[in-house]
């Protein structure tokens, strides 16, 4: 028999992961903008590891305020640290509650270093034979690394024994002491040697072994780097005591001392509640109490306990017969379908679930093919069944991303009506950041329930099953949980919509009713020329080898464009260009800004710049395109996504529609290739400037909304009041830089961003925003009330109510508040422009296809634009009905300007 062994003391270094959660972790905050990002990235790691060490003792320290020995020692000793970011210290005590709370040992000894004290305790633990993990991020805990010794990182999920110290760091734990007193500290203020970087200490300890034999042999050192080693001799016994852990500091209690007692359910609750973790609350809540304790919780909590879930698989008619008659008698249903294939045009149905009731649902298969697969009911026939309940309008469906579903039901002859809720689309319109708006996230957002994921039951990578694969015992409780999971998070979503703002509106007069207009447009999908196509995408490929040759004779060798080493070595050792930006290793950066910056001063930037532009064009369109055209329909079907941008705004994949240049020679060669069929012509009707009109309508500022009642060139306007000329006088540069005023000034854009882009410096740039806020007094006052509405809200809306949460608008952080106050600014205006293009589309499909069912349907919607196939001998109505109908899609007070063109392909229409 063998000797069970004693499970590791695990000391977890409180201070080091209190500065990395705050800062890996985006700025969280309470309803009452207390920040929580800290909290809530020290605790979870807290609570992976008391799951990933069962059995083990878990010890937390911390540092203690003020000053330590080592300030007695060296007075300077961290005289460098910039204080404790506020956001960040109001942080601390509520997690010392929550340790507390969870009953682990706490520890903050003071005039004494969290290391020396996590040192001390672990020389303990070892010399008793008992194996020690020491929990932190601080590379200077690799001097304690040893064989009972193992360091480990959670927010990385990385360990490191002994060999791992030598693989990081070249040295072993026994070398890192007089390593780090070599490289020294400058957030500590530990000198060190002057420019001595890691790879000269680990090249001088590899050949001298050890601090005190490589200053002996000082003088054998050469260059520079020789004389700052014997500048530093006196110095560096001090640096090397600075940086030494300590193994015997006299603490007041033992390992023994350190008992982890019963965490208190009703403490952590209600911290919980205090800083609004969902999940974790949920977590508490659900967990078997005492008999006092289920007394004491109230009704709210009460109905927070895990559901007696009723999942059934339906391989029988009679069954499929009592569902049906069930779901024919409700009002509304959850439903979903199980597929072969995320892509909407190739997917058919696995099978489908639904759900009346929480808790309770069903799954129907149809389709699962392995070897084994018991007995199914008919696909064709079960789908005949369900066909008139899925076409009623008068039965409201809730699903979670309805449109695919659609697409998906569309592939076997069903026209899905009757969509009454989509959760993905609630979620998104109540807050588009709180989080991703899949249905595992939001079910642990507002339900604080962990659901099975696909790849429990699929696996990973290129050995994941396909639905129909997967077993029946797995598929059936994952497909029937996604129906009882949407219809509960439709339960709880629905509720907060309705007392909020207008949000309700939002959803049910602009969101909602464009999920099926979006499905159409997708299954309409876009004709392309892929012989357009290919003729580009062979001239892009020449185009691209005349400047690769190019940049060889201008670097006077050949080298891969595509190699980042390679370049840096010719632009800046060769050419010695100036540094603009280092990568985060430190090596100068060869990034697009940076490469367009530089090409100002040399030729080889401008090439690079212009053959990587080519090659995204090339990789992402020409030669990408052609291979998107449907088997079946001969056409491109792109997704359009309706809960990704913050804003409210439309995106789309395969193809990415809204990347495609406009402006260059070659991104209108693209453009040439989405073509109309024959008989139809492509019209293509575009809002003019609809985020300069929101702004004046927003700001009601008198000199903006007289330029667009008056129909004036608004960017000759702004040059004529910003340079103190007539009209007349604009030049085609003033112009220019008033365009690139108005632009950069509703996006936030400040003085310093405004010289770059105009290519003034910054004094001249700040004194066109100063006369730009002068001739414009009403842009100022609405800028500085948004800031403030936002600073005081924590959000900003649109014309209609749509809402941009900010969570970073009260950070201590100044770059993250500023980043948020220019969201705050440009959001209404990019979001009422994405309402109003929904709204739009709305009306367009309703009409076209009441009015013009057989003559025109749209096709696709880019940024502010809206393209519609039509045929010819309707053009003329067709474009006619769509401009009025556009213009007439908000209320401003200026009009809407809907320019709108026509042509065979897309670039002659736009």
């Amino acid at each position: 028999m063998t000797e069970k062994k004693t499970p590791p003391v695990v000391l977890v270094d409180g201070s080091s992961y209190l500065f990395r959660a705050y800062h890996a972790l985006p700025p969280l905050t309470t309803s009452k903008n207390h920040p929580t990002g800290a909290i809530k990235g020290v605790i979870s790691m807290l609570r992976r590891l008391e799951q990933d060490f069962p059995g083990s003792k878990v010890v937390v320290v911390f540092d203690a305020k003020g000053k330590t020995f080592r300030h007695d020692i060296y007075e300077e000793y961290k005289a460098n640290r910039p204080p404790m970011p506020e956001d960040l210290a109001v942080q601390i005590e509520p997690i010392h509650e929550i340790v507390r709370a969870m009953g682990l040992p706490l520890l903050i000894v003071p005039g004494v270093e969290a290391d020396d004290v996590i040192g001390t305790l672990a020389y303990e633990a070892t010399s008793k034979g008992i194996d020690v993990v020491v929990s932190t991020g601080d590379k200077d805990m690799a001097q304690l690394v040893s064989d009972h010794v193992t360091l480990i990182n959670t927010m990385t999920e990385t360990a490191m024994d002994r060999e791992g110290v030598v693989e990081k760091f070249g040295v072993t734990p026994e070398q890192i002491i007089d390593y780090l007193a070599l490289v020294g500290d400058k957030v500590d203020n530990i000198p060190g040697v002057n420019k001595c970087g890691p790879k000269t200490a680990v090249k001088w300890l590899q050949t001298y072994n050890d601090l005190d034999n490589l200053i002996e042999h000082a003088d054998e050192i050469k260059g520079k780097i020789g004389e700052y080693l014997r500048e530093a001799t006196g110095t560096l016994p001090l640096s090397r005591e600075l940086a030494t852990i300590r193994l015997d500091v006299d603490l007041d209690f033992g390992l023994e001392d350190l008992q982890e007692r019963e965490q208190n359910d009703n403490s952590l609750l209600e911290l919980f509640k205090e800083y609004e973790f969902r999940s974790w609350i949920a977590e508490l809540e659900n967990t078997e109490g005492s008999a006092s304790d289920q007394r004491e919780r109230s009704t709210e909590q009460e109905s927070a306990k895990p559901l007696e879930k009723q999942y059934s698989v339906i391989t029988e008619q009679g069954e499929l017969d009592t569902w049906l008659q069930r779901l024919k008698a409700a009002d509304q249903f959850a439903f979903d379908t199980e597929t072969t294939s995320l892509r909407y045009m190739d997917a058919e149905i696995v099978g489908v679930s639904f759900a009346i009731e929480p808790g309770e649902a069903a799954y129907v298969p149809l389709g699962h093919d392995y070897m084994g697969a018991p007995d199914q009911l008919d696909r064709d026939d079960v789908l005949a069944q369900l066909k008139p309940l899925l076409e009623s309008p008068d039965v409201n469906k809730i699903g979670q991303n309805l449109k695919y579903d659609k697409n998906v039901l569309a592939n076997h002859g069903i026209h899905l009506e009757g969509i009454g809720d989509d959760t993905m689309v609630e979620s998104y319109v109540l807050n588009s950041v709180a989080t991703r708006h899949d249905m595992d996230s939001l079910a642990r957002e507002y339900l604080g329930e962990q659901t099975i994921t696909y790849e429990s039951i699929a696996g990973k990578g290129a050995k994941q099953l396909t639905f129909n694969q997967i077993d029946l015992e797995k598929a059936g409780p994952y497909a029937a949980e996604d129906a009882d999971i949407t219809l509960r998070l439709h339960q709880a979503l629905s509720p907060k919509l309705k007392e909020t703002g207008k949000l309700e509106s939002v959803y049910r007069d602009i969101d909602l009713p464009l999920v099926p207009v979006l499905s159409r447009m997708e299954q309409r999908g876009t004709l392309i020329s892929a012989s357009t196509l290919r003729q580009h995408s062979q001239e892009l490929a020449e185009r691209m080898a005349e400047l690769e040759k190019e940049a060889h004779e201008v670097a006077g060798e050949s080298f891969n464009l595509g190699s980042t080493k390679q370049l840096q070595a010719i632009l800046y050792d060769k050419f010695g260009l100036r540094v603009i930006k280092k990568t985060p290793k430190g090596a100068p950066s060869t990034a697009e800004p940076v490469l367009q910056e530089l090409a100002h001063e040399h030729e080889l930037p401008r090439l690079i710049v212009e053959h990587r532009s080519l090659s995204k064009l090339k990789s992402t369109y020409t030669d990408t395109l052609p291979e998107l055209i449907h088997h079946r329909t001969g056409r491109v079907h792109t997704s359009y996504h309706q809960a990704v941008t913050a804003t409210g705004r439309l995106s789309s994949s395969e193809p990415n529609l809204q990347n495609i240049p406009i402006r260059t020679p070659e991104g209108r060669r693209i453009r040439q290739a989405f073509i109309a069929p024959d008989g139809y012509k492509l019209l293509a009707a575009d809002y003019s400037q609809i985020e300069l009109r929101i702004m004046a309508h927003l700001s009601g500022d008198k000199g903006l909304l007289r330029a667009f009642e008056h129909g004036e060139d608004i960017h000759k306007a702004t040059a004529a009041e910003v340079f103190g000329v007539s009209l007349i006088e604009v030049s085609s540069d003033q112009r220019r830089s008033a365009k690139a005023i108005n632009f950069g000034l509703i996006y936030g854009m400040s003085a310093f961003g405004l010289a770059r882009q105009l290519e003034v410096d910054r004094k001249t740039a700040q004194e066109y925003i100063d006369r730009y806020f002068e001739r414009y007094p009403g842009v100022l006052k609405y800028m500085d009330n948004i800031r403030k509405q936002a600073h005081d809200d924590g959000y900003v809306e649109t014309l209609f109510g749509r809402r941009l949460y900010l969570p970073e608008i009260n950070a201590r952080n100044k770059q993250l508040q500023q980043a948020a106050e220019r969201t705050a600014i440009n959001a209404p205006m990019q979001g009422t422009a994405a309402d109003i293009i929904k709204r739009a589309m709305i009306d367009v499909d309703q009409w076209l296809r009441s009015e013009h069912a057989e003559d025109a349907c749209m096709t696709m919607q880019v940024h502010d634009e809206l393209i519609i196939e039509v045929r010819e001998e309707a053009l003329e109505t067709v474009r006619n009905g769509l401009v009025q109908r556009m213009s007439a899609a908000a209320k401003l007070n200026v009009p809407l300007l809907v320019e709108a063109g026509t042509g065979d392909n897309w670039d002659q229409a736009h």
